[in-house]
């Protein structure tokens, strides 16, 4: 309730997030580790503004959205309908819902459900200039400078338009009668009140309170990952470090090819996104993994970060051995894990180092590697 008035609240999420280049509908990407649409809605539940909550989707998803919402703490989500072709379908759709599931209500919010960011500092204020004036739309000032045609616009008079949008409920139930008889399809609810001479006001918005349309719209998440291994050089082993076959007396022993550089670069990249080792994902116990090429398994590494949504933003590597050198390699080596990993090479970064001859790989007993990766991720 608000100022004793029963609120209600649509929130559209019918899109198909094209634009995104995701598989699945925005709305069900992660902000972190929430799903967009819940992290959206969350608010709306939290806030003791709000009494009931419709959720309007995709048909093809309606089944998933409801699995979102099985919690009880999303006890205010009274309504999950599927909309229809255009935005403005399933706001209509969500209003004859409204009708049936609080039949009581006096104004309603209708918010994106791709604008995660909604406060309830800008629902409150939505809300005040919404009962007060009975229209309101959340919008900020723009920024830049806006040129229609050959012509400079007054930039002071300018606002770039969010939601929630609030409207009293025969306001917007008229408005969409009227949009409908005339066949006009508006960019948004606020344009179908002007339709009928309804002044709509503006309520302060949030310039955090963005809408998710394009990867540039989601914030990254960066994470830094390390990795470590070491193998004991025999002999009659082939040595391989980061894919290359280097000529030298003796090898590194291992369940694969032992390529102690290749693993910690893995590891590295799978702690980064919190995934395990190489041990979980690669188990030296499995007779599959016997003698393959580690380039292989990075192979997998690199799919198994694709399919979680992050991607490589560097690797450095150092390379512990006293004997041999690894200079003239590394170029190679680089061009290796880059192809494996499908990134561009000066993203890689190799270096060889002795231990002065102490220690195991001073006497050298084996080689040890180190690796830092730092990974990105839609947050």
């Amino acid at each position: 309730m608000y100022k004793n008035k029963k609120i209600a609240v649509i929130i559209a999420a019918g899109g198909s997030g094209t634009r995104l280049g995701y598989s699945k509908p925005k709305q069900f990407i992660n902000i972190g580790q929430t799903p967009m649409l819940v992290k959206t809605t969350e608010v709306f539940c939290k806030s003791s503004l709000i009494d009931g909550i419709c959720i309007v989707t995709n048909k093809e998803w309606l089944n998933t959205t409801k699995k979102l919402f099985e919690d009880k703490k999303f006890e205010k989500v009274i309504g999950i309908i599927s909309g229809g072709k255009e935005r403005q379908d399933s706001v209509a759709a969500g209003l004859r819902s409204l009708a049936v599931t609080i039949p009581d209500y006096d104004y309603v919010l209708i918010h994106d459900g791709a604008r995660p960011y909604i406060t309830e500092k800008v629902i409150e204020n939505t809300l005040e200039k919404t009962i007060t004036v009975g229209a309101a739309v959340a919008a900020v000032p723009v920024k830049d400078t806006i040129r229609q045609g050959g012509m400079t616009l007054e930039r002071k008079e300018m606002y770039a338009v969010q939601t929630p949008q609030g409207f009293k409920r025969d306001i917007i139930e008229k408005a969409y009668i009227k949009a409908f008889s005339d066949g006009y399809y508006g960019t948004d609810d606020g344009i179908l009140a002007e339709r009928m001479g309804v002044a709509v006001a503006i309520a302060e918005g949030d310039y955090r309170n963005i809408k998710i349309t394009t990867k540039e719209d989601l914030p990254m998440e960066r994470r830094i990952g390390i990795g470590y291994d070491v193998h004991r050089l025999v002999p009659n082993r082939e040595l391989i470090l980061g894919g290359v076959n280097i000529p030298f007396e003796k090898g590194l022993l291992g369940h694969s090819d032992a390529d102690v550089l290749i693993h910690a670069i893995m590891d590295s990249i799978l702690g980064a996104a919190a995934l395990g080792d190489i041990g979980r994902h690669f188990p030296d116990t499995d007779e599959k993994y016997k003698g393959i090429s580690s380039i292989e398994l990075l192979k997998q590494v690199g799919n198994i970060l694709d399919h979680n949504g992050f991607k490589i933003g560097n690797i450095d590597a150092v390379v512990m051995a006293q004997k041999p050198k690894i200079a003239p390699y590394v170029e190679t080596m680089r061009k290796n894990i880059a192809n494996a990993l499908r990134i561009d090479v000066t993203k890689i970064s190799i270096k060889g180092t002795t231990t002065e001859k102490l220690g195991f790989v001073g006497r050298e007993e084996g080689i040890a590697a180190e690796a830092v990766c730092m990974i990105e991720g839609e947050y």
